[in-house]
């Protein structure tokens, strides 16, 4: 996944901003990998890797085959980041992530991403946030996973607990 273009991923948030706010990608489909949009009422419109509709196969967007969802701000923010590491330290940064946590490349990327926009997100409210946020931080986590922002996702934590 972390050899994607800024073109193709453009392309994907073409698509996202026609048909939905999130996106799965599936790990078994090559170079451009095919991925599904999926819309604010859970349907899903399946395009292979030069962004054309097509039919999926039944298993190609489930379990290890698939990254988790997507929010479009998050492709976002991955387009521009795409090309700044240095070479060595992506690749040090994804053999350390996927020794330590036995997931694949794909997944360390997709969390490094949320880890980027959480601390972000927090940086920049931290003022606005209640005192003891931190603890909640693995929840924030979980909640980005399952494709909320991180606004919505610190939100979420703020209206349970506090």
């Amino acid at each position: 996944m972390d050899t994607l273009t800024v073109e193709y991923l453009n392309g994907v948030v073409a698509q996202m901003t026609s048909y939905g706010e999130r996106v799965q990608f599936s790990l078994t489909s090559g170079q451009t990998p095919n991925y599904q949009v999926i819309n604010t009422f859970d349907k899903k419109m399946a395009f292979n890797g030069n962004h054309h509709l097509m039919h999926p196969q039944e298993d190609e967007f489930t379990g290890s085959n698939a990254t988790t969802v997507l929010t479009l701000e998050q492709v976002k923010a991955w387009i521009a980041g795409v090309g700044v590491k240095k070479t060595v330290s992506a690749r040090t940064a994804r053999v350390s992530s996927h020794s330590r946590t036995g997931s694949s490349p794909a997944a360390a990327k997709v969390g490094d991403l949320i880890d980027v926009q959480k601390y972000e997100y927090f940086k920049n409210n931290v003022q606005k946030l209640p005192e003891g946020i931190r603890a909640y931080s693995q929840e924030v986590s979980n909640l980005m996973k399952n494709g909320m922002s991180a606004e919505a996702a610190f939100g979420e934590i703020v209206q349970q607990y506090f």
